[in-house]
């Protein structure tokens, strides 16, 4: 039960119990109570005047008034008993009455003495208000309060949301409980941390093997493609077993390219991590693409250190060079040239080129130019290079080439 409805309960409670205390008080007979506790105090005073005690003695111990017949004031006394509103008792002696005996009770007194009452019982009942509110809000401090923290806490976790802290009050009772569910909190958003953290491991494994396996299944497709000219009115039977690993080869591509598309998909992006390498290393990389086709080099690669995480600028030039002998079928010219922070690398072809609207969507995801039309690919060659270069602290670039062809321009931050 809440603590609202326990305070709603009992203020109704102490309302109801006032109200009865209250009625009764109004109700009380007073009166006859008061009247008899007189009656026997002028019977006591009656039985000391005929014993013969003197009236201002009497007077003194009883706080009343005696007035007696034979004085000569008796009238005038009398009425001014009956006029004040005393209460007045006759003294009879030898059956005559020989007297008065007043007492200054006065209907105002009992008014009063009754509204006292009244007072001191709202006192009684706002002061029981305070002390139970006080004890109601104590127990929800210190009690309820850290319960329904935990409540709220659960329902965070629950909703998978560990990164909200549970608090921790002072002057809690149960601290230490409070403690152990946020230590929970924490193991268990490591244990997530851990989760998403393998997984994605795997996925950055799986897509980098999947990219990575491309560059020698297209070396055996352009082997094949050499072999078949070669063996063509030679050895039908080599030329049989050549057009079946070419036919193997592009069933692995495929299924390369759909399993490398799922990764991507949930993984967004892969690390790139920069090292300083010497320039040098591109021209190793670029001689292993004569398994493509043939590359023209232009000029030497100037010396100098250059920021490049090998495996992934070995992936940006397999791809530009694979688009290029794919999509233009001629030879692939390179050509190099620096300035103070950055090496240029232009890679060429002598190919129709790329429509001028087609050419700021290249490098989106998954899209493939109108001259890719039947040409096994998945849109993400150009992409990948794009945010690999971006990544590596360069850039790249891509335009059609003047006279015809096409440029893509790779740069690499100096260090």
């Amino acid at each position: 039960m809440k603590i609202r409805i326990l305070a709603i309960i009992y203020i109704i409670v102490l309302v109801i119990t006032g109200a009865f205390l209250y009625r009764r008080i109004e109700d009380r007979e007073v009166y006859d109570i008061d009247m008899l506790a007189l009656n026997s105090k002028s019977y006591e005073i009656s039985q000391a005047l005929d014993e013969g005690s003197d009236p201002k003695a009497l007077e003194e111990e009883y706080d009343c008034d005696i007035v007696l017949c034979s004085e000569a004031q008796y009238e005038a006394e009398n009425n001014m008993f009956i006029r004040e509103g005393y209460s007045v008792f006759d003294y009879v002696n030898d059956g005559a009455i020989s007297g008065k005996i007043a007492f200054a009770a006065r209907e105002e007194e009992y008014i009063s003495r009754e509204s006292n009452e009244k007072k001191i019982l709202v006192s009684i009942l706002f002061a029981a208000l305070l002390l139970g509110l006080g004890i109601l809000f104590v127990v929800w401090y210190f009690f309820v309060r850290p319960f329904n923290d935990l409540k709220v806490f659960a329902e965070h976790v629950s909703k998978g949301n560990l990164d909200l802290p549970l608090k921790m009050r002072k002057h809690n009772y149960f601290g230490a409980f409070t403690e152990s569910f946020d230590r929970m909190r924490e193991e268990l958003k490591k244990a997530s941390e851990r989760e998403i953290e393998a997984s994605r491991s795997k996925k950055e494994l799986v897509a980098e093997l999947s990219h990575d396996i491309k560059t020698p299944v297209a070396t055996i497709q352009a082997t094949c493609e050499v072999m078949e000219v070669k063996y063509k009115d030679k050895d039908p039977d080599i030329l049989e077993k050549v057009e079946v690993i070419k036919a193997k080869a592009s069933s692995v591509d495929r299924l390369i390219d759909n399993m490398f598309k799922a990764t991507l998909d949930e993984l967004e992006e892969l690390k790139v991590e920069q090292t300083e390498e010497s320039s040098k290393v591109l021209a190793d990389i670029i001689s292993e693409l004569r398994f493509y086709g043939t590359v023209e080099t232009k000029n030497e690669v100037p010396e100098c250190l250059i920021y490049a995480d090998r495996l992934r600028l070995e992936q940006v030039i397999d791809n530009i060079a694979g688009n290029s002998f794919k999509y233009a079928g001629t030879p692939l010219e390179i050509e190099f040239s620096d300035d103070a922070e950055n090496l240029h690398v232009l890679f060429m072809d002598r190919g129709p080129g790329v429509p001028e609207e087609e050419i700021s969507l290249l490098t989106s995801k998954f899209y493939r130019g109108s001259l890719a039309a039947g040409k096994d690919g998945s849109g993400l060659g150009l992409y990948l290079a794009a945010v690999f270069m971006e990544r590596m602290g360069g850039g790249l670039e891509v335009r059609n080439r003047d006279g015809g062809g096409f440029v893509v321009e790779i740069v690499l931050k100096k260090v």
